[in-house]
């Protein structure tokens, strides 16, 4: 079932699942230096890629790896794995920054950890790209549109971020990864109108 994953979801995959366990290994002694640290004499530019391969528990990277199990296929075989791996990590590099702003502005001293940055991303563009294909949720098991799940989750975190709740969870982190992806998406279509029509990327169903 692994080895029938498309190449660049499976390196992430296994990229995060191994380093979760020289996590436990190691005992989370390096977690510092790769974790996102706010500003400041702790930060360094690193991690703004490496805190996405760092989970706080097994519940933690099972939920953002079934997420990137799920969603990752389908869009890595629609972008193809170069602009997979672009559009991925841009979410991730997004997601870092719109926490980074976070904690600068209100003030907190806490690191971050978690692929969902870049998770997150991946459900804005399976929902641009994929708006009407069902999906079931675990709890409760209640299918609906991908564009309605997108949107609902997103109106969640941003109420959470917020108002406050769930407090340890970078809200804003996952809305960053979303706006991330936005934004690439949005590249993407402006400059696919400038090339010849067999050099453009894929197209949404929304594209105009």
């Amino acid at each position: 079932m692994f080895s029938n994953l498309p190449r660049a979801t499976r390196a992430i995959l296994a990229a995060n699942i191994i380093i979760f366990a020289l996590e436990y290994v190691t005992r989370d002694e390096y977690l510092g230096l790769f974790a996102l640290q706010p500003l400041g004499p702790y930060f360094h530019p690193w991690q703004l890629v490496t805190y996405a391969f760092l989970h706080g528990g097994l519940a933690h990277i099972f939920f953002n790896m079934f997420a990137l199990y799920m969603f990752g296929p389908q869009l890595e075989r629609f972008f193809g794995s170069g602009r997979f791996t672009v559009y991925y990590f841009a979410c991730v590099i997004a997601a870092g920054a719109t926490q980074l702003a976070t904690t600068t502005l209100t003030g907190l001293d806490e690191s971050t950890i978690g692929a969902s940055g870049g998770i997150f991303g991946l459900l804005l563009a399976f929902a641009l790209y994929f708006p009407r294909q069902r999906i079931m949720l675990l709890l409760p098991p209640i299918p609906m549109p991908a564009w309605v799940f997108v949107l609902g989750y997103g109106i969640i975190e941003l109420t959470f971020g917020v108002t406050g709740r769930e407090p340890g969870v970078a809200h804003f982190a996952h809305l960053g990864g979303m706006l991330g992806g936005a934004l690439v998406i949005l590249y993407w279509r402006i400059r696919d109108r400038t090339v010849r029509p067999h050099e453009r990327g894929p197209r949404s169903p929304w594209d105009g």
